[in-house]
């Protein structure tokens, strides 16, 4: 049986759950799973919609949806399943590790196509994965110079998602601009908490009993973006900063991980500054 998933967005009134249901039962489609949530603040309506059955022509289904929604809907039709992402990287290798690892075995729910960092440290160990890795050095170079080379190595591969795995590196508002909701980025903490350098030896030093962190869209303002995904772990007067660090870096792969399924899969709504996550 042919599967499709549908994703909605628009102002909300009384009766859509019962209108949509109408336009997939009138094209045959069997509604196997629907989710769906109303901000009331913004007055608008998020659903995504798994169905079966004998899939229509997807621009007659479009149509159909678009013509009984609300005015300025927005509608996707069985988005791609495989995403592709660049990696952005400095120094730290556990983030990047954690999505090579899951590329290899397929298990990452999206096609790594390229990784880009503004030092060599993780070259060798990416290419060792069959990916392609580009240098771009920013010693030197204006912010503008800079971001103009990672573009030109960005642009050809057509990436859906750029993921910053530790990349140490603030973007310009128009570097976001060019993939405005399409960037994700691992913070060590929950923000804005311990920002800047350090972040672990500053928990120490305030004596923290818990650590996390903090998964999220980038925006023009630092570390200011959508949140997708946080998680904390205990710790206590036992862990020094080595200890810290090494428990840091574990729960940063997983949030990152989780967020990265979440969004693969399309269950992240883009809702102003808040995400609506279907789970």
């Amino acid at each position: 049986m042919n599967k499709s998933l549908i994703l909605i967005q628009c102002r909300d009134e009384v009766g859509l759950v019962a209108l949509i249901s109408g336009v997939l039962a009138h094209h045959h489609l069997n509604i196997t799973a629907m989710r769906e949530f109303v901000d009331e603040t913004s007055n608008h309506f998020f659903a995504r919609i798994d169905c079966v059955g004998a899939v229509p022509e997807e621009k007659l289904l479009y149509a159909a949806l678009r013509e009984k929604l609300p005015e300025l809907s927005e509608v996707v039709i069985n988005p791609n399943p495989e995403k592709r992402i660049a990696i952005l990287v400095t120094k730290e290798y556990h983030c990047l590790a954690d999505s090579l690892v899951r590329n290899h075995f397929n298990t990452l729910g999206a096609k790594v196509c390229c990784v880009a960092g503004n030092y060599d440290h993780l070259e060798s160990f990416t290419k060792g994965f069959n990916v392609p890795f580009h240098h771009i050095d920013h010693q030197n170079k204006s912010k503008e110079e800079f971001e103009k080379e990672l573009l030109d190595v960005l642009t050809p591969y057509k990436p859906d998602y750029v993921i910053l795995a530790k990349f140490m590196r603030i973007l310009s508002p128009e570097f976001v601009d060019r993939f405005r909701g399409r960037i994700i980025n691992i913070h060590h903490s929950f923000l804005p908490a311990f920002i800047g350098a350090s972040p672990y030896r500053q928990a120490f030093e305030r004596g923290v009993k818990l650590i996390g962190a903090t998964a999220h869209f980038v925006t023009s303002d630092l570390d200011e973006g959508p949140i997708i995904m946080q998680r904390t772990i205990p710790v206590n007067h036992t862990f020094g900063v080595a200890e810290m660090v090494k428990a840091g870096k574990e729960i940063e792969k997983a949030v990152l991980s989780r967020a990265m399924q979440l969004v693969f899969e399309d269950r992240v709504f883009i809702n102003g500054n808040k995400t609506i996550i279907f789970e």
